[in-house]
């Protein structure tokens, strides 16, 4: 217990969180071995702590600790920058030039964001953690390196490789021993040590007295999603800092630097917060709902075909099985129906009513389908063009191309 608190210490640490522990605890029993070891978790989680702590307490820790961000190193020189290269290996290649793994030799190499490593690449690295060896771009000849490694990544892992994004045999290399940090929103009781700890040090550095938060911000800043975990927090604290003059911060003030705070965690149609009028999405409470009511309208629509669909079902069926039951069917059982105030009233036709309905009207079954629309419509566009296609196309909206093609495929001609 006292290693860890020393640890935290150490490292610059915060948190009690049960969660939290057990992911430093695996680290401290990883690192006097050579294993490698791939941190996973959310943006903004502090993965890079592991890594530090790792080779700190390895056996290499007198000897380099290389950390590369692998996102956000271009595809094309990727392989050269983690590898080296030879001179003349390729266009601007003056002279031959070391990579990371072999800059970290005998120490440890950090891979953030492995999950973005080009699949070219991966092979590459794959053959690093298997046999040790590497060859740089351009050579045919194959050096030994002995390095530690250690990948973090927030992406997921099972569906990068499900989707052939990630190499499987890489990711069980790499992933030896997995060690888990939690997102913030599951360390509710670390938020506010937190913001403590953050709000003291930007105090000192803007010469401020530091933030305090009142009982009910503090629930609040315990209950929020955090999205973008310390990361988040930390930006948030600092904003707070050098902006607000009164330096105890209430519920409402904190409310107003989370603009979601009250948003769904469910995901949205547009990749733009609703109800921001900026760019296109002011538009976008009405795109969503344009989108419900089409997709409640083919709903019904579906439901009504297979009504009617059913309903002539169950008469032919009555005809043909029970001729005389299904002419007292057709003959007592026909009904309207009318609108009224207090809803949807059924009124029983009598037999006069009856059968002076069924000599007046003959019922038709409308044809929902939008083929049959169509033809039907550029039959009537045609007609009333006398044949001439241009017209029609201009009458219907559509171009004359669309028209040929419209004509060609239901057999129009």
């Amino acid at each position: 217990m006292s290693e860890l608190k020393s640890i935290k210490q150490r490292f610059g640490i915060i948190g009690v969180s049960t969660l939290l522990d057990r992911a430093i605890e695996k680290a401290i029993r990883v690192a006097p071995t050579d294993i490698s070891v791939l941190v996973t978790g959310e943006s903004g989680v502090g993965k890079e702590s592991i890594p530090k702590i790792i080779h700190s307490l390895s056996h290499r820790k007198h000897e380099p600790y290389i950390a590369v961000n692998c996102g956000a190193i271009p595809e094309g020189t990727i392989d050269s920058e983690l590898f080296g290269h030879e001179k003349g290996s390729f266009t601007g290649a003056t002279g031959a030039r070391k990579g990371y793994f072999e800059e970290a030799g005998g120490g440890t190499i950090f891979l953030d964001e492995v999950g973005e490593l080009p699949l070219p690449s991966q092979v590459r690295l794959l053959r690093v953690l298997e046999t040790g060896e590497f060859i740089r771009v351009g050579s045919s000849r194959s050096n030994k390196i002995d390095v530690r490694v250690v990948g973090a990544t927030n992406v997921g892992m099972i569906n990068a490789i499900k989707n052939q994004r990630f190499r499987e045999d890489l990711y069980y290399r790499l992933n030896t021993v997995e060690i888990h940090l939690p997102p913030l929103r599951e360390r509710p009781s670390d938020i506010h040590l937190l913001f403590r700890k953050f709000s003291s040090d930007f105090a000192n550095k803007y010469h401020l007295p530091p933030l305090r938060l009142d009982d009910e911000a503090v629930r609040l800043l315990e209950h929020y999603r955090w999205p973008g975990n310390i990361r988040q927090l930390r930006n948030l604290a600092e904003q707070m800092s050098v902006i607000e003059t009164a330096r105890l911060v209430g519920k409402e003030i904190l409310k107003s630097y989370l603009p979601e705070v009250d948003a769904s965690n469910l995901p949205a149609l547009s990749s733009t917060r609703l109800g921001d009028d900026s760019g296109d999405g002011g538009f976008a409470k009405e795109r969503e709902a344009l989108y419900k009511l089409l997709f409640e309208m083919r709903s019904e629509i579906n439901v009504l075909k297979e009504t009617v669909a059913d309903g002539q079902d169950i008469y032919q069926g009555l005809q043909s099985e029970f001729p005389k039951l299904a002419s007292e069917f057709s003959s007592s059982s026909l009904s309207r129906y009318k609108g009224s105030s207090s809803g949807n009233e059924v009124t029983i036709l009598s037999k006069e009513e009856q059968d002076s309905f069924e000599d007046d009207n003959t019922i038709e079954i409308e044809n929902l389908s939008l083929v049959d629309k169509e033809i039907e419509l550029i039959k009537k566009a045609l007609g009333k063009s006398a044949g001439k296609r241009k017209n029609a196309a201009k009458e219907l909206g559509i171009s004359e191309r669309t028209l040929y093609r419209k004509i060609k495929q239901y057999n129009l001609e």
